[in-house]
Formats: C-alpha cells, structure tokens, sequence
C-alpha cells in the first residue's frame, strides 16, 4: 500500500513538470484530459460532462483519449452554438422540458440520452410507451388469488347485482369446469394454458365461444381488482359459430329414445319431444310448472332464455308420459347440470342413436310446424320468433310425420313407474 501511494504522488509531481493535465478547447468548450499511472504503465481518462453531470471515461492509451477529447468537445461546441441560438419558442420548450422532467429529479440532458438508446430499439414514440405499458402491467403489485376463490367472488358479485338464476347457472356450470382445470394463481394463468384447456374440450364452435366469452369475463374481472396483470382469454383464438342445418329425430328414433330414458330422464325426454323445451330449461324445470290438470306448462321468465314468461301447452301424447309423475314436486331434473348432460349421453348411446344437443326441441317445433301451418303460434309455444320458425323448421317434415310423432304413447302405462318420493 505505501510502495503505491509513493507511485502516486510521484506521478502527481510528473504531471506538473509535463503538461498535464491537458487541455483541449474549441470555441467556448474545453474538454481535460488527465493520466495516471497504474502498476502496468500509464492510464488516461478524459472529464465528460456531456450529461450535465460529470464522469470520466478510460481509455488504455494517449492516443485513444486525445481522439475521445477532440470528439466530445466537437459536440460541447455544437450544443453551445445551438443554444446561443435559441428562439424565443425553443427557449420557452426548453424550460417547459426542465419543469416537466424536475419532479422526477432527471435533468433534459440525461432524459435526452435515455430516449436516445430507447429509441434505437423501439424506433418510435408509440412503440416506446406500449413498451413501458407492458414492462408496467407485468411488474405492478398484485394480490396472488387461486382461480377458483376469485370464481367463487365473481359468482357472488353477480348474484349479488341481481342477475337471472339462468345466467348464473350457466356461469356457474361453465367457470366451474374452468375452476376445476386450473388449481393455480389467477396471475399465473398463460394465454397458452388457456387455448391448450378450450381446444381440449372438443366443442362446437358455439360452445366453444360460449366458454370462451365466460373465461374473458372471468379475467376482465381478475384484472379489475389486481389479481392478475392481463387477460390470458384475449390472446386465444375467436370462432364463428357456424351456420348448421336443424338436426332432428324422426319418429322412429323417439321411440328408442323414449325406451332407453332412465326412470328419472325419461319426463325430460318426453317434454322436450312434445313441448320443445330446451335442455337448459328442462335442466331447470319444476313439477309446480308442469299444470297436468290445466293441460299446459308455464316457463316462468327466470327459467326462460329470452326472460320471458311463456305458456305451452300439453297435447295428448305428453300428458300421457307424464301421468305417472303426476304427484311428485321438486325440480323434473334433481342432478345437476353435468349429471342432465351425461345422461342424456348415456340414453342416446343406449338407444343406439348419436344424441343431438337440442334435436328434441327442433323436431318438435319442425313437426308442431306441420302440423299446425302457423308460425305465429308455434314461436309463442317455443319462445322465439315466427322469422325464426320460417327460416328453420319451414318444410323439414311432412304432415303425415307429425301425425305419427305426436301419436307416440307409452307402450304399457304400469311400467312407466313413478320416482320414488319426489324431493
């Protein structure tokens, strides 16, 4: 340590003797240049006060830093020009950049010279500022929720803003499936994992959108209330529902529907045969709607899609399946939503028929269609318009098929056997 502050002082005393520090000036600016001397020779390092704050850059030889020094004071000279010859605006937005920049303590030279380098990489303004906008979303404070916890609070904020038993039966059903497959961090979800979960689902493009609409809803929600930074959903592919033709069963196969219906499907399968009720009403229906002695239905507005309030009526067929039921109450459907959906599988398989989401209700109103020749009237049994009727059930069947749909009774009443005490 003393032998190296003896080399020190010793060059301190060389400098004065030879020139340096030195000097180099061009118009008003002046760059120095200074040596030192270090165990393997002599360093040199030029004063840069290019950024209104002073440091100093090394370089290995004399050459290297005189070249360094005539170069920096080149742009010292400039700048000084420059602002000799300001312009009362360019004065005036001179000042207004050193207020705006004074609360965050960074001078207009050291902001130029960050913008400067960020600019080389992002080419421009707008890209720059999605840049910060990215960097800021995926490093602000967050609230690390399991997935199904914030379900379980979207639930209850929607519940609590009075939506329909529908819509939250539906949102219920579709974000629980969601819940189920992802047991993590709400903000550790990947837009990836997502697309991976909705194209394992082997969906229809409907459903596929439907599930998909409910998942962006769910994150919008996260979002919102910072538990997650982004919407993994928005990045995930959109699909058009696509346009099918009405798929519906002839005569014939509601009859091996009707034989292969469990004890407890079997009222769902019927009512959707000769009322056109949609599985998602059915799934919801209760004994109370169904007026046996008044020879109609009532679909209350809470159970309806459209939130409507409907009456439809019982022809003879229906009220011949359903006789046997007549004394219980509860809901027609006691399962839930999945066990309706497994089921109504289950009886297409055992009927040896591809089960067909919401045939029953097409046939129905296709053969109601013929039978009646009124449209008006068919859309008020349905809850839909008459356009709509026209436009998919127009001209499917032929009268004579709607005669022997509507003609399909229970083989042998006795062995249509109640449930046991309806709960």
């Amino acid at each position: 340590m003393q032998q190296w502050r003896t080399m020190k002082n010793a060059s301190r005393k060389a400098s004065k003797t030879s020139g340096w520090p030195r000097k180099i000036r061009l118009g008003r600016a002046g760059v120095t240049i200074y040596r030192r001397r270090i165990p393997s020779g002599w360093h040199f390092m030029v004063s840069n006060y290019a950024t209104g704050k002073r440091r100093f850059d090394s370089y290995a030889t004399e050459a290297e830093a005189l070249e360094a020094a005539q170069r920096l004071v080149r742009q010292l000279s400039e700048q000084q020009v420059l602002a000799a010859g300001l312009t009362n605006n360019q004065a005036a937005e001179y000042a207004a950049a050193i207020q705006t920049l004074k609360p965050h303590g960074v001078s207009l030279i050291a902001a130029a010279s960050a913008l400067d380098r960020a600019l080389s990489k992002v080419k421009d303004l707008p890209a720059l500022l999605a840049a910060v906008d990215f960097y800021h979303a995926r490093h602000k404070t967050l609230t690390r929720k399991p997935v199904a916890e914030v379900v379980a609070e979207l639930l209850a904020v929607k519940e609590g803003r009075g939506k329909s038993d529908r819509y939250l039966a539906d949102l219920r059903f579709r974000l629980g499936r969601f819940a189920d497959a992802f047991r993590k961090d709400c903000c550790d979800v990947t837009t990836a994992e997502v697309q991976a979960w909705l194209d394992s689902l082997g969906l229809s493009n409907q459903s596929y959108k439907n599930f998909r609409t409910v998942a962006h809803q769910l994150f919008a929600f996260a979002v919102a209330r910072g538990y997650a930074s982004d919407n993994p959903v928005a990045g995930t592919e959109k699909v058009e529902a696509e346009n099918r033709s009405v798929a519906i069963y002839t005569p014939s196969e509601l009859r091996k529907l009707l034989a292969a219906a469990g004890l407890d499907l079997l009222p769902c399968v019927a009512i959707g045969a000769f009322a056109g009720l949609r599985s998602a009403e059915l799934a919801r229906l209760e004994w109370s709607d169904i007026r046996l002695d008044e020879r109609h239905i009532v679909i209350g507005a809470d159970k309806a899609k459209t939130a409507s309030r409907r009456i439809v009526p019982i022809c003879d067929a229906l009220a011949a399946w359903l006789a046997p039921y007549a004394a219980h109450t509860g809901r027609v459907w006691s399962g839930t939503v999945d066990a309706f959906y497994r089921a109504q599988q289950a009886t297409g398989e055992a009927a040896g028929i591809k089960w067909k989401q919401n045939a029953l209700r097409h046939s129905c109103a296709s053969y109601r269609f013929a039978q009646t020749a009124d449209a008006g009237r068919v859309a008020g049994e349905l809850g839909n318009s008459a356009a709509v009727i026209h436009r998919h059930y127009r001209e499917l069947v032929k009268p004579a098929d709607a005669e022997k749909w509507f003609a399909i009774r229970p083989e042998a009443p006795s062995n249509v056997l109640p449930m046991t005490a309806a709960a």
